[in-house]
């Protein structure tokens, strides 16, 4: 089996992260360094950290609020309807990013 270092990347956890270590090079050519990586819709990053991925839930959250308040918008609710759902919802986001 051959490595492809085209889509193979390189992450340095921990401590190790803080130091300027030489890069891996292979056969096929030198394999990327990088401090954020996505693995299965997980962003993970090399201060093993949950920032990142809650950053990027929050965000995909707010575009799905918006989405849906437009939708409860467009079905006839009043103008304060979808404003209490995108409250309630909106205010739960961020007392578990806080959390956090």
């Amino acid at each position: 089996m051959q490595l492809n270092a085209s889509k193979t990347k390189e992450m340095i956890l921990g401590p190790l992260a803080q130091h300027t270590l030489p890069l891996l090079t292979t056969a096929s050519g030198i394999i990327e360094r990088v401090t954020t990586f996505k693995l299965l819709d997980i962003h993970m990053d090399s201060s093993l950290c949950w920032t990142t991925y809650v950053n990027n839930m929050i965000k995909k959250a707010t575009c799905g609020l918006h989405s849906l308040k437009k939708k409860l918008k467009t079905a006839g609710l009043s103008s304060n309807q979808p404003l209490h759902y995108y409250t309630a919802i909106g205010l739960h986001l961020n007392t578990v990013y806080n959390a956090l």
